[in-house]
């Protein structure tokens, strides 16, 4: 995310080298990392160095950080690196599963990047809910129901998910809301 405030980098790809950080400082560098769960967390450390910039981390993963250093910030609950974006725990995918608020995103109508932790699915009229992809396990009811707690206070009609073709363009906000009366009302019969 670019904002006035700085550069996010959000779930940065395994890989760095000389040519992509060229590429991120001409488009105003990296003022903070966050990162949606430790599928992940490969590279992070890379590129914090690349750009002295913070990495943000749940403390409910850390212990899946396999290289602890001094740039990795642990936070719980909600957190701000920037003015304007804000980092949520949701949990359920990981115990640390995190989204991004951008409140200026999708044309200050306000965006969510989800990661895995809300999936947009084929019908853009829904998302879905997994603890487990690789082997289809679903995610519990009152799992949920805590995701959709801690997104409850920030506006979003948009919605990147975990993936470049993944996009919810417009109501997406009404699209999660739907989704998890149909999941969990499925899941518990």
């Amino acid at each position: 995310m670019q904002t006035p405030w700085g550069n996010v980098l959000w779930d940065c790809i395994g890989y760095i080298d000389d040519e992509a950080i060229t590429q991120v400082r001409a488009l105003g560098g990296i003022a903070a990392i966050a990162v949606s769960h430790p599928h992940f967390y490969g590279a992070m450390i890379e590129w914090a160095h690349a750009f002295d910039a913070p990495v943000y981390i749940p403390e409910a993963d850390a212990e899946w950080i396999t290289r602890p250093d001094p740039a990795v910030r642990h936070f719980e609950g909600a957190v701000s690196p920037v003015p304007g974006v804000m980092l949520v725990q949701t949990g359920g995918h990981f115990a640390g599963s995190t989204v991004v608020h951008w409140a200026a995103g999708a044309d200050r109508r306000g965006a969510l990047l989800t990661g895995d932790s809300i999936q947009v699915v084929q019908d853009r009229r829904f998302v879905s809910f997994m603890w487990s992809y690789p082997n289809l396990l679903p995610l519990s009811a009152s799992d949920v129901w805590q995701v959709m707690e801690t997104i409850e206070p920030y506006e979003f009609d948009r919605i990147y998910g975990g993936w470049w073709h993944t996009i919810i363009d417009s109501g997406a906000r009404e699209a999660v809301a739907r989704s998890a009366e149909r999941y969990t009302k499925l899941i518990r019969e």
